[in-house]
């Protein structure tokens, strides 16, 4: 479900509410190669499947920073902000992956509007949190706060 808002005064309404939840999206192990390709980032427990199997996870997983950059599709279906010329991600206040997302498993977004304050320029700047969740598991692969500037 997409929350749509137009403009940053509407956006603003939003502080405090949890946004609801993306779509689940799979995570194969073409994704997960193709990621290592442009990262650079071969490592076996990713990439080499039968070596992955007797590995600790059982299995190959998906990077951790694969799992991160997923946030911003995901986030895409929870918040639409209408009016705005420039949207930029200004960064991450905290990252941590308390759990591996295996190949094949599936994911999700869950994030709240945590502030939202007004910067120069015409802007905003928001944080939200944000919580990376596996189908099947009560504990979160990814928890993160985001930091996002909006312009009108």
């Amino acid at each position: 479900m997409t929350n749509t808002v137009n403009g940053l005064t509407e956006l603003k309404t939003l502080v405090g509410q949890h946004l609801g939840y993306s779509q689940w999206l799979e995570i194969d192990q073409d994704r997960v190669n193709t990621f290592a390709d442009a990262t650079d980032d071969h490592q076996w427990i990713h990439v080499d499947v039968e070596r992955a199997k007797a590995g600790p996870f059982g299995g190959p997983i998906a990077h951790g920073y694969l799992t991160l950059s997923l946030i911003i599709p995901l986030w895409e279906q929870l918040l639409e902000v209408e009016g705005v010329t420039t949207k930029v991600n200004y960064g991450l206040n905290k990252v941590r992956f308390p759990q591996p997302v295996p190949v094949n498993s599936k994911i999700r977004l869950g994030a709240t509007l945590a502030a939202v304050e007004d910067i120069a320029g015409n802007g905003v700047q928001v944080v939200i949190d944000f919580v990376v969740e596996r189908d099947g598991s009560d504990k979160p692969c990814c928890v993160a706060q985001a930091v996002h500037r909006y312009y009108a």
